[in-house]
């Protein structure tokens, strides 16, 4: 009963003096709103990314064509032409929980269909590539082995090929033609969208690797490997394991080869959305500190103003730690709705974030392609975020107002009597 007491006395304290109330809790309300859209922001935008990677394919290790030093030259990552089909077969054979692999071809052709034409990319690759990328098919099936050695005219494409060469019809069991030959289309890929990068994924056309180094393009070199592990623990393991192999294979001291996985890809695109997230999170920072000063101060204010009613109250039997109760209460109730306040505006924020940016740009205010991407981020608010939010306004009014409330618990009952 006397803690209740205690909360009523310090909410009549706090009415008494609306408007400097809330001017104290605004330090509070803007630190954890920062909190929070930095949060909902960063959170939104490494989900976004994460599921973008996902989308690439789960367990995926990407052996790259690269270094090359020849006489005085000297070049890096898809420099020159290194690796073969052979490197393709001695990973899935020699490479202990390597489940799928596709080497990889590619090269943007002019396609042709029934009197439309398109610039898409055409990529050689094996059966196991829709596997290897999570790529299901939306109709027909993938080509087979059987289709692959005998170098068949068979191809699988995207949903933008559909709409651009077939509209308003099923092209499965049509044909296209690359480079004047006609190859037969078997099945169609679920669309997918844009990728990382701003490319468009479902502009593809895909054929079996044979048919495309042979039939269209007559080369010997493949770009790259597509490598599926069996699951994530193993992607380490596999890495290294074909880094040995080709290395042994191309008997190489140095490397001619770039081996990354999806996780290095990860944690290089997310980097941008982190620092943005640490530069809010600083900003935040530095507002509920700024808003702790703030209720501290006040507090002070207080104590002073109420001098004369604190000395009537240990006058008529209230201890010294009623009274630092009741001011530290003030304190606590100060950031604590200032925090509640600040945890729904900042819930709100990303939106309105939004809606300024797209102001901004309509406009033609210049901002950087990263913090408009940022922005347009969906926002994803974790329910930790808003605990922990919750928990440090609570927090600063329990540091800010300790010393105001041990201050006025420290006043000589009859001094306190006699201020005016």
């Amino acid at each position: 009963m006397r803690v209740l007491a205690t909360i009523k006395i310090a909410l009549r304290a706090l009415r008494r003096n609306k408007m400097r109330s809330l001017l104290t809790m605004l330090g509070v309300i803007i630190g954890v709103s920062a909190v929070i859209c930095s949060v909902s922001l960063t959170s939104g935008a490494t989900k976004q990314i994460e599921d973008q990677v996902s989308s690439l394919g789960e367990s995926v290790v990407t052996v790259f064509s690269g270094n090359f030093t020849q006489g005085g030259m000297r070049g890096g990552w898809g420099s020159a032409p290194t690796l073969t089909v052979e490197d393709t077969d001695a990973i899935l054979n020699s490479v202990p929980n390597v489940v799928a692999v596709s080497p990889e071809v590619r090269d943007r052709e002019q396609v042709l269909a029934d009197g439309m034409n398109w610039n898409t990319q055409v990529m050689g690759e094996s059966p196991d590539y829709p596997q290897i990328r999570n790529w299901p098919m939306a109709s027909g099936a993938v080509f087979s082995d059987q289709d692959v050695r005998s170098l068949a005219k068979v191809a699988i494409i995207g949903q933008t090929v559909v709409d651009e060469l077939f509209p308003n019809q099923n092209p499965l069991g049509e044909t296209i033609r690359i480079r004047n030959l006609p190859f037969k289309i078997v099945g169609i890929l679920s669309p997918k969208g844009f990728n990382l990068f701003g490319q468009d994924q479902d502009d593809i056309v895909v054929v079996p690797y044979t048919s495309h180094m042979h039939r269209i393009t007559a080369r010997t070199f493949v770009n790259d490997i597509l490598v599926q592990a069996a699951n994530d623990g193993a992607i380490d393991k596999v890495q290294n394991d074909i880094t040995d192999l080709l290395l042994t294979r191309h008997h190489s001291k140095e490397q001619d080869f770039t081996v990354r996985n999806q996780l290095e890809l990860m944690q290089m695109v997310t980097s941008t959305s982190k620092e943005m997230g640490f530069l809010l999170a600083g900003v935040a920072a530095v507002s509920l500190a700024v808003g702790g000063i703030g209720i501290m101060n006040i507090m002070l204010v207080s104590v002073t103003e109420r001098t004369r009613e604190i000395g009537i109250r240990m006058a008529v039997g209230a201890r010294a730690t009623d009274i630092l109760i009741q001011f530290l209460i003030e304190a606590i109730l100060l950031s604590s709705l200032g925090g509640i306040l600040g945890i729904i505006l900042g819930i709100e924020a990303p939106g309105c974030i939004k809606f300024t940016t797209h102001i901004f740009t309509k406009l033609g205010i210049p901002m950087s392609d990263a913090l408009v991407q940022f922005a347009n981020s969906p926002a994803v608010t974790p329910l930790v975020a808003v605990v922990v939010a919750f928990v440090s306004s609570a927090l600063i009014g329990v540091v800010s107002g300790f010393y105001p409330a041990w201050k006025a618990s420290k006043l000589d009952p009859i001094d306190a009597l006699r201020y005016e």
